[in-house]
Order: structure tokens, then sequence, then C-alpha cells
């Protein structure tokens, strides 16, 4: 987590990490637990669960990622970066196109029914982790550390002006 020097945003983005990648593992687990036991009671609340954290607190962090640290670094003079953030957006748009997919798919299975291709489901499943797994590397190896960095040159530079 930050310290207290550290933007407040960036402990929330980075807290949302951590919760992202704790439901990308139950997503994982619930998959292979459907491949190889088909849907019962023991899954159903942990779809609805899964489904609900991203179809609600998933979304709203790609959208405060899209108003609050793209901007800043989109504005940058450095082509590599934001070529990343680019690729990011792009990112952003490619996991709400699986997810529109596979929301349903758990919805079905936390309600019991069983319509779902379980090959089909799986295949959803393996690319969303794929695509947020490497989305969120990319912001933690790059684009965050950055973010940060512009950050703690604003503050220490306003803080200059205010002792001149």
């Amino acid at each position: 987590m930050g310290t207290s020097k550290e933007q407040p945003e960036f402990e929330a983005l980075d807290a949302c990490h951590q919760q992202i990648q704790a439901h990308l593992h139950e997503l994982s687990d619930l998959a292979k637990y459907v491949s190889d036991n088909g849907i019962d009671h023991q899954v159903q609340q942990k779809a609805l669960d899964i489904e609900a954290f991203f179809s609600g607190t998933s979304r709203e962090h790609h959208a405060q990622e899209e108003a609050s640290v793209f901007p800043a670094l989109l504005a940058s003079d450095d082509a590599a970066l934001v070529a990343a953030v680019r690729s990011l957006q792009q990112d952003h748009g490619w996991i709400e196109e699986n997810w529109i997919e596979l929301a349903p798919r758990l919805r079905a299975i936390a309600s019991g029914n069983g319509w779902i291709d379980e090959t089909e489901f799986l295949n959803y499943v393996e690319v969303f982790l794929e695509l947020c797994n490497s989305h969120i590397a990319l912001e933690e190896t790059l684009i965050y550390p950055e973010s940060k960095a512009r950050w703690a040159d604003a503050v220490a530079a306003r803080a200059q002006r205010l002792r001149v």
C-alpha cells in the first residue's frame, strides 16, 4: 500500500488491483470446479459474487483510471508512454467486450441454470484472465509508477513555489 505522501487515489487504485486479482483467482478456481464437477450449489454463490464484483467495482475502477490517471500521461511527450496508455485504453474495451459474454454465463451458474456450454465458458474465462492479468501487469510496472512520480514532482514543485 501507499505511504501518507502518496496520492490517496493511488492507494484506492492499488487496493482495487488486489481485489481484482483475488477475484480473478476465484474465477479461475470456479472455472476449474465447473469443468471437473459441473454446476452445483457450491459454485452458485461464488459465481454471483464474482459477477457482481466485475460488473460493478471493476468497471468503476476502469472508469476512474480513464478519468484520473490516463489523461496526464496521454499529454506526455514520451511516445512509448502514450502508446502504452492507448494500449491500456484498448484493453479496457477488450475486457468489457469479453465481460459482456462472460457475465451472463456466471449469472446462469449463480441461478443454477445448466444451459451454458462449459467449453465456451472456460474459453471466455481464460481470455478474461489473460486480458486482466496482462493489463494489470502493465499498469503496475509502468503506468502507475510513472503517474505517481509525476504527481510527486508536481507536489514538490508546488512546495518549492510556496517556499519562494
